[in-house]
């Protein structure tokens, strides 16, 4: 079999970012006097990126905010987040083992996340896990973000690789809504942020921990996606 291109997810799937997403966020609507946050809140806020995080917090306070208002508010959010970056942010268990088995068979590692990339790269960086990887993108890279199919089919081609290569694995509705789109096996891990049980986005597997993301895991996925389209053809 071709090399593997194995995609993750970033918040929530490769690293547990909560406590400094929470942080931030909080930093930035105490400017517009809102309450506080919580982590109960996350799973309703993250996702989207930056922008739609700081609406979905005013929203949730019952709070509109016009386009002109969130540009100031990002600002303040950026300039927190990048000051404190890693803060308390960490790998999720067993991942850099993951990420060795992957590798020494020989595949090929990206990550297709929705935070911009002037957060996402220097976040990777500081926690020495970037030159792992073949290509970041985030949710500025392209016009579009997850869960459209073209953010990972454009992370497979910055990859040089082709989507029948490819697995995605993530945490949420928008990476498994997203790899079904680009027509790619998926993987949810349960430990993220997902508002309901990944189980029920209907992935191609769930995995509990890093440890049962394995070599023979991905060649199953991408070799019964493959069949499954040459059945179609």
């Amino acid at each position: 079999m071709t090399a593997p291109l194995v995609i993750f997810d970033l918040d929530g799937t490769l690293v547990d970012t909560a406590p400094d997403l929470i942080a931030s966020l909080n930093h930035t609507i105490a400017a517009a006097g809102l309450a506080p946050v919580t982590y109960a809140d996350l799973t309703h806020l993250v996702g989207q990126g930056t922008r739609v995080m700081i609406r979905r917090a005013f929203e949730l306070r019952g709070r509109h905010i016009g386009d002109d208002a969130i540009e100031p508010l990002l600002d303040r959010f950026l300039e927190h987040y990048k000051r404190e970056m890693p803060g308390s942010s960490r790998p999720y268990p067993g991942l850099t083992e993951a990420l060795d088995r992957l590798s020494e068979a020989g595949a090929n590692l990206a990550v297709c996340t929705n935070k911009l990339e002037e957060l996402a790269v220097p976040l990777m960086e500081k926690l020495g896990l970037l030159d792992r990887f073949i290509t970041v993108t985030g949710g500025d890279t392209f016009p579009v973000r997850k869960p459209d199919a073209r953010h990972i089919l454009g992370t497979i081609e910055r990859a040089g690789r082709r989507a029948d290569q490819a697995v995605m694995i993530g945490d949420s509705i928008n990476d498994i809504l997203a790899a079904r789109n680009a027509g790619i096996p998926s993987i949810a891990v349960t430990f993220g942020y997902s508002d309901v049980p990944v189980a029920e986005l209907q992935p191609d597997h769930v995995i509990d921990h890093f440890s049962e993301l394995t070599t023979s895991l991905v060649d199953r996925l991408i070799g019964a996606g493959q069949a499954a389209t040459a059945a179609q053809a």
